[in-house]
C-alpha cells in the first residue's frame, strides 16, 4: 500500500539528518584547546606576607612542563609579575619536584609535571589600602603525539586591607581567598546538588515561554497528528519524543557546549544561513497546514521510510526531538550556557543534573501536547474542525517565523524587516486570522461556517483585541509584551515618542561632541547601523568608551548585547525604559553596547588575537565576544558590567534580571564605588 509521507516529519528528518552530520564533523575534529585548567587563590603566611598559588590542573595524558627546561626543548612555564610599587617579591616563583622523563617530542628528558601542580610566589605587603597584582603566565603542554601552541594566560589578584585575595581562573570559575588557599574542586561543596537541579527545573519552564521555543508547539501538534489508526503507538512515539529532548540536551547538549564551546553557539544562534533555514522551514510548515499543497517524496526514501516503519517508525520522534532543540537554541541558549558554567574547574556532575533538570521540564509540555492529538483524532470530523485547527496553526505559524529573518536581518544589517515592516505583516496576519474564526474568509478545502460558535467567538475577540494592541506600535508605542518578538524599537522610522522627546528636549543628553558636558568626546563608531535603545546616545566601541569616560570622569556602562538576543530586548522595553534608569544612563554613564553576533569586518588593524581558543577575530562581533569570554568569562547575553577607568570592574555585573528597583540600585552602587575610587 502506498504511503503518502507528511511533509512534517520529511523536513524534520532531512534537516536533523544534516544537522546530526554536521555535528559529527564538528565533534570529529575538534581538539581539546585547554587541557590545562588555571586557579588562582593565596595563603596568608604572617601579618605582611601573602604566598600568591598558580595552581594547575592538568588533564590525563597531557604534561605541564616546568620552568627549567633544556635548550632547543619545550617551551618552560613562564610567570610575570608587573611592577608594583606597594609589593616586594620575594624571590622568585616556586615548583614542587618535577617528572624527569625523556620526552619523545623532543628527543630529550625534560622536567614536566601531570595530574596537578601548585606553583607559589611570595609577596612583602609594603601598603594597607587595596593592593592589585597582575600579570600573566606562558606555559606550552603536550601528551604523547602533539604538542599545543604556548598559551598566555592574564591573572589578578586583587588584595584588600584584610589579606583577602581574589581572582579570576581562566576556566569560567572565580578565586576568593583569605587566611587558606581554595581547593577549586571543593568550591561547590556547599551547593546542594537537589537545590540545584529545581532551580534548573525552574528554568527549563521558563524556556518554553520564550519566542523561539513556543512556535514549535503548532508543530509538534501537527507532527503527531499523522496517525489516526494507531493510538497506542501514538503514545509510545510521543514517550520517545519526551525522552528524546532529554537526551539531545543533557548527553549531546553537554558534549557540543565543552568541546565546541561559544563558537559553534553564537553561529547557530546569530547566523544568516541556520535562521535563514529556519525561516524557509517555518514557511514551508504555514504552506502545508493552509492546504497550498501536498508534497511526497521520492518513491526510494518512501520506501526507505517504510521499511524503517516496519521496524517501529519511532526514529521521527527523535528527529522531531532534534529540531526542537536546534530551532530553539537561540533563546535557551543562555539558560544553557548558565547551567553548564558549572562544569568548570573540574564539575562533571553538577552540569549533568542541571542539564537534566533543565530538559526534563522543557520536555513536558511538548510530550503531553505530543499526547494531545491522539485524543484530537478520537473526535468526530464533522465540520472540518480538524482543518480548523491546521489553518490557525499554519497562520501562527507564519507571523512566529519571521523572528529568525529579523534575526538575520538584524545581525547582517539588511533593512528588510524594519519594525513598522514587522509589525505590519503581523497585523494582517492576523486581522486575517480574525476573519477566518468568524467564517469570513475561508479556503478551498473548508467546510461551509453556518454560524460562529462560543469558542470561534471568544477566539475572535483575542485575536482582534491583539490587532488593536499592535495598531499603536505602528506610530512608536512599546510594546513592552512583545519586546522579545519584534526588532528592536530604534529601527522604526516614524516614532512619535521620539519625536516628541526631542520637540520637548526631555532627554538631557545628546550626541557626543554637540554640548559642552561631552565636548571632548568622538563621535560613536559604527552608528551608522548600531544603535542605542530610547533616544540614549553612546558608543559601540571601548577605547572610544574609554577616552571619553576618562574625558567626563564617568564610569563605563557596559551592554554585551547581540541582534539576536531576545533577553537583552526584553531587558530593554521593561527596564531600560524606566525614567530612573534612563535618567541614571543619560547623565551618570558612558554607555557602551557591545554586539556580540554582529557580523560586520573589521579592517586588519582593528583585528584581535584570542587569547582562550588563539583565533583572529576578523568581525565586530567575534571581538566583542571575545573580550566579553576573555575578561569576564561569561558568554551569555544580556550581560552588564559597571567599569572604572582602570578596567577595574565597580559591582559584580548582572544578566538578565526584569526587576527595575534591583537595577537602579546596581547603577547607584556603581556611581557611589566609583567616587569612591577616583577621589
Amino acid at each position: 500500500m502506498k504511503k503518502t509521507v507528511n511533509m512534517t516529519r520529511a523536513l524534520a528528518r532531512s534537516f536533523t539528518m544534516i544537522a546530526i552530520m554536521l555535528l559529527s564533523v564538528y565533534a570529529a575534529n575538534a581538539q581539546i584547546l585547554e587541557p590545562v585548567k588555571w586557579h588562582f587563590s593565596s595563603k596568608k603566611i604572617s601579618k605582611d606576607v601573602v604566598e600568591l598559588q598558580f595552581k594547575a590542573n592538568i588533564e590525563e595524558h597531557w604534561h605541564l612542563y616546568s620552568q627549567y627546561v633544556p635548550e632547543n626543548g619545550p617551551i618552560a612555564t613562564y610567570f610575570s609579575i608587573d611592577d608594583n610599587k606597594d609589593v616586594k617579591l620575594i624571590g622568585k616563583v616556586q615548583e614542587p619536584k618535577a617528572i624527569e622523563e625523556y620526552d619523545e617530542n623532543f628527543k630529550m628528558t625534560v622536567a614536566y609535571f601531570a595530574k596537578e601542580v601548585v606553583f607559589t610566589q611570595k609577596v612583602q605587603l609594603l601598603s594597607d589600602k587595596k593592593i592589585e597584582i597582575k600579570g600573566y603566565l606562558e606555559y606550552m603542554c603536550c601528551d604523547d603525539s602533539r604538542c599545543l601552541p604556548p598559551t598566555d594566560v592574564e591573572y589578578n589578584f586583587v588584595i584588600n586591607s584584610e589579606n583577602n585575595v581574589s581572582g579570576f581562573n581562566n576556566d569560567n570559575t572565580s578565586a576568593i581567598s583569605s587566611d587558606k588557599a581554595i581547593d577549586p574542586n571543593k568550591t561547590h561543596d556547599n551547593s546542594s546538588l537537589w537545590w540545584f537541579f529545581f532551580v534548573s527545573f525552574l528554568a527549563g519552564l521558563a524556556a518554553i515561554l520564550t519566542p523561539c521555543v513556543f512556535p514549535m508547539i503548532p508543530m509538534t501538534v501537527t507532527f503527531f497528528m499523522h496517525d489516526k489508526e494507531h493510538k497506542a503507538k501514538g503514545k509510545i512515539q510521543a514517550i520517545i519524543y519526551g525522552l528524546s529532548i532529554v537526551f539531545i540536551y543533557t548527553v549531546v547538549g553537554t558534549i557540543v557546549a565543552l568541546t565546541l564551546g561559544a563558537n559553534f553557539a553564537n553561529w547557530l544562534s546569530t547566523h544568516w544561513i541556520p535562521n535563514i533555514l529556519f525561516f524557509l522551514i517555518f514557511m514551508i510548515f504555514a504552506a502545508s497546514f493552509l492546504g497550498m499543497f501536498e508534497i511526497t517524496l521520492p518513491s526510494w526514501m518512501v520506501n526507505k521510510t517504510d521499511k524503517q516503519a516496519d521496524k517501529g517508525g519511532y526514529s521521527g520522534a527523535f528527529f522531531m526531538a532534534f529540531t526542537l532543540v536546534l530551532v530553539s537554541f537561540s533563546c535557551t541558549g543562555p539558560l544553557v550556557g548558565a547551567i553548564l558554567v558549572e562544569s568548570a574547574g573540574g564539575m562533571v556532575l553538577k552540569p549533568i543534573i542541571g542539564m537534566f533538570g533543565f530538559s526534563l521540564a522543557f520536555a513536558l509540555p511538548f510530550t503531553l501536547f505530543a499526547f494531545f492529538p491522539s485524543w484530537l483524532s478520537g473526535l468526530p470530523k464533522s465540520g472540518g474542525w480538524l482543518n480548523s485547527v491546521k489553518v490557525v496553526l499554519g497562520l501562527i505559524e507564519l507571523a512566529l517565523g519571521l523572528k529568525f529573518l529579523s534575526i538575520a536581518d538584524q545581525t547582517y544589517h539588511w533593512g528588510i524587516l524594519d519594525r513598522e515592516i514587522y509589525l505590519a505583516i503581523w497585523i494582517v496576519i492576523f486581522a486575517i486570522l480574525g476573519f477566518y474564526l468568524i467564517g469570513k474568509i475561508k479556503f478551498s478545502h473548508d467546510s461551509d461556517v453556518k454560524y460562529v460558535s462560543v469558542p470561534r467567538l471568544f477566539l475572535s475577540i483575542i485575536v482582534f483585541s491583539f490587532v488593536v494592541y499592535l495598531i499603536p506600535g505602528m506610530f512608536g508605542a512599546p510594546l513592552k509584551g512583545l519586546s522579545g518578538y519584534m526588532p528592536p524599537q530604534q529601527t522604526i522610522d516614524f516614532d512619535v515618542n521620539a519625536i516628541v522627546r526631542d520637540n520637548l528636549k526631555i532627554a538631557n543628553y545628546s550626541k557626543p561632541g554637540s554640548n559642552d558636558n561631552i565636548s571632548q568626546c568622538e563621535d560613536a563608531k559604527y552608528s551608522e547601523f548600531l544603535h542605542l535603545p530610547h533616544g540614549l546616545e553612546g558608543y559601540f566601541d571601548y577605547q572610544q568608551a574609554l577616552k571619553c569616560s576618562k574625558a567626563q570622569n564617568k564610569p563605563i556602562f557596559i551592554d554585551f548585547t547581540g541582534h539576536g538576543c531576545v533577553n537583552c530586548r526584553e531587558m530593554e522595553a521593561n527596564v531600560w525604559s524606566d525614567p530612573r534608569v534612563l535618567k541614571r544612563l543619560r547623565e551618570d554613564y558612558v554607555v557602551l553596547a557591545l554586539y556580540v553576533d554582529d557580523k560586520t569586518g573589521l579592517p586588519e588593524s582593528d583585528w584581535v588575537m584570542s587569547s582562550y581558543d588563539h583565533n583572529v577575530k576578523k568581525t565586530l562581533g567575534k571581538k566583542n565576544a571575545d573580550y566579553q569570554i576573555s575578561r569576564f568569562n561569561v558568554n551569555a547575553q544580556p550581560y552588564y558590567v559597571l567599569m572604572g577607568q582602570e578596567d577595574d570592574v565597580l559591582v559584580t555585573p548582572r544578566a538578565y534580571n526584569l526587576n527595575v528597583d534591583e537595577f537602579v540600585e546596581f547603577l547607584d552602587k556603581g556611581i557611589e564605588n566609583y567616587k569612591k575610587a577616583h577621589k
